[in-house]
């Protein structure tokens, strides 16, 4: 997949819009201040680029100058750049590579995640502050419950596969298992020398 000029224009507005509203994150972004840094996406043909200045972020398709940081990774990884904790284990396990100044992805990282990422946010200058609240409860309550409910189902199964149907065996019965097979092993091998000497008679 290719960047094209709409889909740059478009994370380069949900990002300012994010990192660069509120006042409270202005230290942060001041560390980022003139830097420059590249994700290398697998899915994706060309790289995104982010420009950070004092007033903005710029996210381009196409850069060839000198960047600061450069971040291969995959897309479905890049929630977890949000949280600083897992950046060490990421590069560890060889899910995310990164090449230059490690400070940058680790402030860009920190920046992300003191951002509110609250939708009743952004849907309050289109619906009012109370029915944008409702919804974002709404839909949040909702994630909750299916994502307990998805949690509850896997403990069932687990408990059902294992205690109840026995479908999935124990370390003990695999061992038990494995005795067993390795004993008729030899009572075949035994058969077959004591038909060998009956033959040979």
């Amino acid at each position: 997949m290719t960047l094209t000029p709409l889909l740059t224009a478009g994370l380069e507005t949900a990002l300012n819009r994010v990192l660069y509203r509120d006042r409270g994150l202005k230290a942060a972004r001041q560390r980022l201040n003139g830097r420059v840094l590249q994700l290398r996406l697998e899915e994706l043909a060309q790289p995104i680029t982010l420009v950070f200045s004092e007033q903005q972020v710029d996210v381009l398709g196409d850069w060839q100058d000198r960047c600061d940081c450069t971040v291969k990774t995959r897309l479905s990884l890049l929630p977890k750049l949000r949280d600083r904790q897992q950046l060490t284990g990421m590069i560890r396990s060889g899910e995310l590579e990164v090449e230059g100044d490690l400070q940058v992805v680790q402030q860009f990282s920190a920046l992300v995640d003191m951002a509110e990422l609250d939708p009743a946010e952004y849907l309050a200058p289109w619906t009012g502050d109370i029915l944008a609240q409702s919804l974002s409860n709404v839909v949040r309550r909702g994630f909750q419950l299916v994502r307990g409910d998805v949690q509850r189902k896997q403990r069932y199964l687990t408990e059902t596969l294992t205690e109840e149907w026995r479908v999935a065996p124990g370390p003990l019965e695999m061992a038990w298992y494995g005795d067993e097979v390795e004993a008729l092993e030899r009572q075949a091998r035994q058969f077959e020398q004591r038909l060998q000497k009956l033959e040979a008679k």
